[in-house]
């Protein structure tokens, strides 16, 4: 039987909220959550589970992935996949799901796909170790990039009003108000996929049905209209400037920069592999400027204080579900950030975005959701390479 309450020794506890590392903690959970957090020399009793070799910290959280679209090079596999229908995606997104535990991670956020299987899948599979928060199919203006993941509102239909009329079951609706960043031209910008109060509007839409809104966008334009709109999220937000990244610390917009997208470019030009589709002409020297770029623009949004959210885009070309998370974290490593704030992004940050209020956070009332790494904080990182131990509700969970 389980026990009436569980102490945990934790070496080390990183606790989510940024708040700096603890040593020596007892977690006390009953019932799968926390009760209570308190140094070890102020409990008298032995630890039930003694895990004082490693450090704590809550279960993570991809804030930015597409289930259903694989990290393949294999350009003939990823055209299937975005024309595969239900039962197929959902043996892939079983699959992607289980790279996503055996890292640690027990939340994501779908950023949508064409068919909006991944929103079905939630609905009618088995409730598993990992929980989606779905949005269905993303919204794209016609003619615009966007088709991989969603549609355009229908003839004559403003955004806004798709969005009331087409929005049951999601938790979060996606916007896409931008093309993808030039692979061959450093710096370019697209405009806007909608007029800024066509946009207003559609965030507005969106309020009223209780769903937050993540909006892809890059370039400054761009990201300035979801601002103004209202948005929750601004994902990937490359080239967009130090106004709008004022804009973002003032209004406590969260930011997904996924610069491992980047990193996973410069990786296969770098080794002389096909990319195809619109990205065929891709310069190797762009896709590594675009990347230090961004790293600028999270070194500046480190000064300002603009919340961020880890997330990967995983299931973009060369960003694998779940192994691309660690490589994500260690950029914001790189722009400065300290390893309590790296946490904080990639728990209690996303999963706030993805609707989990009692998951991200080792503190009492919370979920007791979290993972054991070998080591003290200051190899966190490098360890995270290798699955951690896993443990949900307060009980070690199977990694494989």
């Amino acid at each position: 039987m389980r026990p009436a309450s569980l102490r945990v020794l934790a070496g080390w506890l990183i606790d989510g909220s940024g708040a700096p590392a603890r040593t020596d903690v007892v977690l006390e959970i009953k019932a799968g959550r926390i009760t209570a957090v308190r140094p070890s020399g102020r409990d008298p009793l032995p630890p039930d589970l003694d895990l004082s070799s490693a450090t704590l910290l809550p279960t993570l959280v991809d804030a930015h992935v597409h289930l259903t679209m694989s990290g393949s090079a294999d350009l003939a596999r990823r055209q299937r996949q975005l024309r595969m229908e239900y039962p197929e995606a959902e043996a892939v997104i079983g699959r992607h799901l289980a790279r996503h535990r055996r890292r640690g991670i027990t939340v994501v956020r779908d950023g949508g796909d064409h068919y909006g299987h991944t929103l079905s899948y939630k609905h009618r599979a088995a409730p598993g170790a990992v929980h989606i928060a779905a949005a269905g199919r993303a919204w794209h203006a016609p003619g615009r990039y966007g088709r991989l993941i969603g549609r355009p509102p229908a003839a004559r239909i403003e955004l806004g009003a798709a969005i009331a009329r087409c929005s049951v079951g999601m938790d979060h609706v996606k916007i896409v108000n931008s093309g993808l960043n030039s692979l061959r031209i450093f710096g370019k910008e697209t405009a806007p996929q909608f007029a800024a109060a066509e946009l207003r509007r559609a965030v507005a839409a969106a309020d009223a049905l209780g769903l937050p809104v993540m909006v892809h966008a890059n370039g400054r334009h761009p990201v300035a209209e979801a601002l103004a709109a209202g948005c929750t999220s601004i994902e990937h937000g490359f080239f967009m400037g130090r106004t709008n990244l004022e804009a973002m610390a003032a209004g406590s917009v969260v930011w997904v920069p996924t610069v491992v997208t980047m990193a996973a470019y410069g990786r296969h030009l770098a080794q002389g592999r096909e990319i195809g589709g619109a990205a065929a002409d891709a310069d190797l020297d762009v896709v590594r400027r675009n990347r230090d770029h961004q790293l600028a623009q999270l070194r500046m949004a480190r000064r300002l204080g603009v919340r961020l959210a880890v997330g990967t885009d995983a299931g973009s070309l060369g960003v694998d579900h779940g192994t691309a998370f660690v490589e994500e974290m260690r950029f914001l490593a790189q722009a400065g950030f300290t390893i309590e704030a790296i946490v904080a992004a990639a728990t209690s940050s996303g999963a706030r975005l993805a609707g989990f209020s009692d998951r991200g956070r080792l503190a009492a009332g919370q979920r007791a959701d979290f993972i054991a790494v070998p080591g003290p904080p200051q190899t966190l990182l490098a360890r995270l390479t290798a699955p951690p131990a896993l443990y949900l509700a307060g009980r070690h969970h199977s990694s494989g």
